[in-house]
């Protein structure tokens, strides 16, 4: 499986969000092969992001809906 995490680079909750990735596969026992990215709004609209963070599992926003670009 694959995730894909993108986070607003003025966003200081990296380090929590990678913990609960971490921590909710190890609950489940799945293996992930898990990125983070750090991204700018230009960024996150040209990806259609809605929020920071974004987290696609399989190339699926798991919280889809909003408005392109990082709150």
């Amino acid at each position: 499986m694959k995730i894909e995490c993108y986070i607003s680079e003025n966003c200081a909750s990296l380090n929590q969000l990678q913990e609960s990735v971490e921590k909710a596969l190890n609950e489940v026992g799945f293996d992930a092969e898990t990125s983070y990215h750090r991204i700018n709004d230009e960024q996150a609209k040209m990806l259609h992001m809605t929020g920071s963070p974004t987290i696609l599992v399989k190339g699926l926003d798991i919280f889809p809906g909003g408005t392109p670009g990082l709150a």
